[in-house]
């Protein structure tokens, strides 16, 4: 339970995973975390609804959260992303998750989702003592994909509809891909027509974090964000684990990456190599800080922040 002014507990449901965060703002510390795949979206782009299986999968992830870290659902600040923004039944989905678990979740516009990661990742690069004035980042998530140019005091940020849920079960892949390269191109020269050298690219969410864990030798279960943070993944490493997951059997990619993700993981590399190629890049800087840190360090108030 809550245990002091400086506690609080974020969620972050996304399209594909549900992440909790109990957090010390005074210690900038966490001081527990949660994690499960809940496929929010599953399903979502043939019936434009949230399916009963992944509102169980949801309610479930919840209640067992509150056992494993011990909190107080009504307290907690929760908040949801793009498979609800974009499903008819969004309403109704969160009114059930909340009578039966006792969370409300905000559901918060791409706009917002990009400046709570910002704010997370711009305290991740201050405290791993890295330059944050020039950077773009790429979120990547089951339904959508944040872009944020940083330069300096400018900030510009869109969220695609491309994600890797989206991705894995949409009938024409190629065709998806190949509009939203041309969206992403767009942003970037409308925003910053000039060279991107000096504009390191930073990585956060599930594919980036989980080629950087296999890259150290980790897998799902010995997963640890401290090794991953700061990982540097080329786009050699990106081609390699590409073919290194296609050759696993079912059973070896649900160890390595967990069940239910294996099936996305190709989709998320191929979006990832995307932003490689449109931003001229040869590597990326991964982290694994997010929405769910974002979401608690706005949380904090100012005279320990």
């Amino acid at each position: 339970m809550k245990s002091s002014d400086t506690e609080v507990v974020t969620i972050d449901l996304g399209s594909n995973s549900f992440r909790v965060l109990k957090y010390d703002s005074k210690l900038d510390k966490s001081l527990a975390e949660c994690e499960s795949v809940v496929s929010t979206a599953d399903g979502l782009t043939e019936t434009g609804n949230i399916s009963k299986e992944a509102v169980n999968r949801i309610v479930n992830a919840i209640n067992r959260s509150i056992k494993e870290i011990d909190y107080e659902p009504s307290c907690a600040i929760a908040v949801t992303t793009s498979a609800m923004r974009q499903a008819n039944n969004s309403f109704e989905v969160l009114d059930y998750i909340y009578k039966k678990t006792g969370v409300w979740f905000n559901i918060i516009d791409g706009d917002e989702e990009a400046r709570l990661t910002l704010l997370a990742m711009k305290h991740a690069l201050k405290r791993e003592k890295l330059d944050s004035s020039k950077f773009v980042l790429v979120d990547i998530g089951g339904g959508s994909t944040e872009l944020i140019i940083v330069n300096d005091d400018k900030i510009f940020s869109k969220s695609f509809e491309l994600g890797i849920i989206t991705l894995t079960q949409s009938q024409n892949k190629d065709d998806i891909l190949k509009k939203y390269k041309a969206k992403i191109r767009d942003f970037i020269l409308t925003n910053h027509p000039s060279s991107m050298d000096d504009f390191p690219l930073i990585a956060t969410a599930g594919t980036p974090t989980t080629i950087a864990a296999i890259k150290h030798g980790q897998n799902y279960e010995t997963y640890d964000k401290n090794v991953v943070n700061g990982t540097k993944l080329s786009l050699k490493d990106l081609d390699y684990y590409l073919r290194y997951l296609n050759k696993l059997t079912k059973q070896e990619a649900d160890i390595l990456v967990g069940a239910g993700r294996s099936e996305f993981m190709n989709a998320g590399i191929v979006i990832f190599k995307s932003i490689y190629e449109i931003l001229g890049k040869k590597s990326a800087i991964v982290f694994d800080d997010g929405l769910r840190e974002g979401v608690a360090i706005d949380a904090t108030p100012s005279k320990v922040r």
